[in-house]
């Protein structure tokens, strides 16, 4: 995604061992809070077939809607990839995505879509996902618990 995109973002990713596991949770919760999501203003998850499982796309999904800087919540652009089932489908299986993405896919806070490499295209989804940040009431953030562990390995 950075090679092709990486001019239209500003990269806000956390790479394999920019955090130590070894932390606590909490601690790695609250810096990626604070150090990755503080002034995010659209997070794009890419979604493969495994994306569901994974503890940390939970913690970022949770803190990137949570209040922002400059008063805003951040816009979320969900990008199914080639290996995910739902990959060239007209819809999405709940199920198939992280319970967090899938719940604000359905209040219409956050946009699904499938991965493209054409710059004009991913421009116009980063955009739309920015301007749904005006309807910050769809959001569905605090009523689900965050993940304690990857699940279904």
């Amino acid at each position: 995604f950075e090679n092709l995109f990486g001019d239209l973002v500003v990269s806000k990713s956390v790479n394999d061992g920019d955090i130590d596991s070894d932390n606590s949770a909490g601690y790695i919760k609250e810096l990626i809070q604070k150090e990755y999501l503080l002034d995010t203003t659209v997070l794009i998850v890419l979604i493969g077939a495994k994306t569901r499982h994974r503890k940390h796309v939970d913690w970022e999904l949770a803190g990137a809607l949570n209040y922002k800087v400059g008063d805003k919540y951040a816009g979320v652009l969900g990008l199914f990839l080639p290996s995910h089932p739902n990959y060239g489908s007209d819809k999405y299986t709940p199920d198939f995505v992280p319970r967090r993405l899938s719940a604000n896919f359905e209040s219409g806070y956050a946009i699904a879509r499938d991965w493209t490499d054409d710059r004009v295209v991913m421009q116009g989804y980063i955009e739309k996902a920015f301007d749904k940040r005006s309807e910050s009431d769809k959001i569905v953030n605090l009523t689900i618990p965050q993940m304690q562990r990857n699940t279904g390995e």
